[in-house]
């Protein structure tokens, strides 16, 4: 009986290997993007943003120069929902992760549906949303 016991161990043990590395691959995979984003190929995929979004200016959705750092439901002249403009969060690269992820699940009332389910696309649109969207720099003020 104890060399059935032994058997039985092992053979749970092989099983929950078996789920735990399932589990992780799947975590891997649908999991937030974490990975490094490649900047040239988010800006190709920014493409389908534009239905909405512009980088300089606001037309169906708010404009995207500098949404990196900044508080949600704060362009000026941009009419947000409720929900977006009391959201008091910082679109930090995490929370952006968030946002595009599921839109409605993140700050819900929200008005925007469209989501990415690739992490490795939202990380791709977060950094050309970083580094090629980033604000401006300011000028140094003249004496």
């Amino acid at each position: 009986m104890e060399h059935r016991s032994n058997s039985l161990g092992a053979t749970y043990r092989r099983a929950l290997m078996a789920f735990m590395a399932t589990a992780a691959a799947m975590m891997f995979a649908i999991g937030p993007a974490t990975a490094s984003g490649d900047a040239a190929r988010g800006e190709i995929l920014y493409q389908q943003c534009e239905d909405c979004h512009s980088i300089d200016e606001n037309d169906v959705g708010p404009m995207h120069r500098g949404v990196v750092g900044r508080l949600a439901g704060t362009v000026p002249d941009y009419h947000y929902s409720p929900a977006l403009r009391n959201a008091k969060i910082p679109w930090t690269e995490e929370n952006l992760d968030k946002w595009l992820t599921n839109p409605q699940e993140f700050i819900p009332g929200a008005r925007m549906f469209y989501n990415v389910k690739n992490p490795q696309d939202r990380a791709d649109i977060i950094a050309f949303l970083k580094d090629r969207a980033a604000a401006p720099a300011r000028r140094a003020s003249l004496p």
